[in-house]
């Protein structure tokens, strides 16, 4: 019970969909002496958390080596490229630079982007990387808080002025050379795929010094494989949709499988108005706050990118338009939705994902 009630502990410092079971004790990044713990190291990136668990290390670097590897990358792929608060990073860059030019950039912004487009064609584009200015606008924006007009909820004229400025088809990617453009002054934001890129760039650099067995955790999204040092597999599990201390709705069985895992949900960040409740997740379409009954869902893929993208995306288009593309493409997600009568959930999935739900043999 005491580990039980430490996890929860932990896990009330994030306002993610996905929670975590932990089943042992944590150990603090040193080179213990016993061959059969479990390591960690933790810190701050993207605007948010990360933590990283590893079994054993690998022989071709060393302690200090790897942890410098993990904090290089992740500082170059936030600070110098994908972030939207440094003033010099690429990103900022393009989004200040003039509609109709080339923009040379880094081969992973360029590969971002690059899957970005891929996912919002995919999903019809309600998957878009520039729906920043409608998310700004309803409050949800990085420093939107206090800096509003006299209302939060925009009329909606404002509503079609901003849409004019969405459109991911109005954006160009060269991956080689890599560069970007866009056609009219739209601006790119990352934060809906780029924390499960950062968990597959650590998960590459992993395999590359022979280190494969790994729990990724980067704001939320996951990048695991392998086996603990007790031959057991890493244990992710869904949190049930609700406000206060996090309850676990769905143990998974990832079997050491190298998976990506994401998800998200409307019941951390929303505010309420004349007693109607206004979600984060912002529709491009009709440029408002989502309004269908879809509460969480989890998206399991191979890369950490990929379930990203397709959890923000579902969180938009609702439980029945991603249910049924995800059919449609082998996907596997889990939907919790609100019980038609509001006084509870109901769990669908895809049948890809009842394989993470079944007990390993």
């Amino acid at each position: 019970m005491a580990m039980i009630a430490t996890l929860q502990h932990w896990l009330g410092r994030y306002s993610y969909t996905l929670a975590f079971l932990v089943l042992f004790f944590l150990w603090l990044w040193l080179r213990p002496e016993a061959p059969t713990q479990v390591y960690q190291l933790d810190g701050a990136t993207m605007g948010t958390r990360y933590q990283i668990l590893i079994a054993g290390f690998p022989e071709s670097v060393s302690d200090q080596e790897l942890a410098d590897g993990i904090e290089q990358r992740l500082f170059r792929l936030d600070r110098e490229l994908m972030s939207t608060y440094a003033p010099d990073s690429e990103l900022s860059q393009f989004n200040r630079s003039e509609p109709g030019q080339w923009v040379d950039v880094s081969p992973e912004l360029a590969y971002v982007v690059h899957r970005s487009l891929h996912f919002s064609d995919m999903t019809g584009g309600y998957f878009d990387v520039t729906v920043g200015p409608l998310v700004d606008r309803w409050g949800f924006g990085p420093d939107q808080q206090g800096s509003l007009s006299w209302t939060r909820i925009p009329d909606q004229a404002e509503i079609s002025r901003l849409q004019s400025q969405v459109s991911y088809q109005a954006l160009q990617v060269s991956l080689q050379p890599p560069r970007l453009r866009k056609e009219r002054d739209v601006k790119l934001d990352l934060s809906g795929i780029a924390k499960g890129y950062a968990a597959d760039v650590i998960a590459d650099y992993f395999d590359s010094v022979g280190q494969n067995s790994y729990f990724i955790e980067i704001g939320g999204e996951l990048r695991i494989r392998g086996l603990k040092p007790d031959g057991s597999a890493w244990v992710p599990a869904i949190e049930k949709p609700e406000d206060g201390v996090p309850e676990i709705w769905a143990v998974l069985n990832t079997q050491g499988e190298s998976l990506g895992i994401a998800g998200s949900g409307d019941y951390r960040n929303y505010f309420e108005e004349d007693g109607v409740r206004y979600s984060h997740e912002i529709d491009p379409f009709t440029g408002k706050p989502v309004t269908h009954q879809l509460a969480a869902v989890n998206v399991i893929a191979d890369d950490a990118l990929t379930a990203d993208a397709l959890a923000t995306a579902f969180m938009v288009m609702g439980e029945q338009r991603s249910a049924e593309l995800a059919e449609q493409h082998g996907l596997a997600a889990y939907f919790i939705v609100k019980s038609p009568n509001g006084d509870g959930f109901e769990a669908r999935y895809t049948s890809r994902f009842a394989h993470y739900l079944e007990e390993a043999p």
